[in-house]
């Protein structure tokens, strides 16, 4: 999760940025950032981008299916939003958050 100092935008809003004059390159005498080892001790590597969802073979009761399926497209991600729902708040219990 981003820190609060910090803000995503698509390549479209970079885009638009870039058009209106508010997105620059870095000047090139620019002061640089001198990092001391304690920095570096605790520096941890960030995903940048969600870790591509794995393809699973899942055997459901027809009736299960029919449920899901009944309310048209786009079952399969009600479901692995019913899942990944059913994990958060399993995880937040074992936390005491919740």
């Amino acid at each position: 999760m981003a820190s609060a100092d910090a803000k995503i935008y698509s390549r479209s809003e970079i885009a638009a940025m870039k058009e209106k004059g508010e997105v620059r390159a870095t000047p090139a005498d620019a002061p640089e950032m001198q990092l001391d080892e304690a920095f570096w001790q605790w520096a941890r590597i960030v995903e940048t981008r969600p870790r591509r969802k794995a393809s699973v073979h899942l055997r459901l009761d027809p009736a299960t299916l029919d449920f899901f399926r009944s309310a048209g497209r786009g079952h399969l991600t009600r479901m692995a939003n019913i899942l990944t729902a059913y994990a958060e708040a399993q995880a937040q219990s074992k936390r005491g958050e919740g």
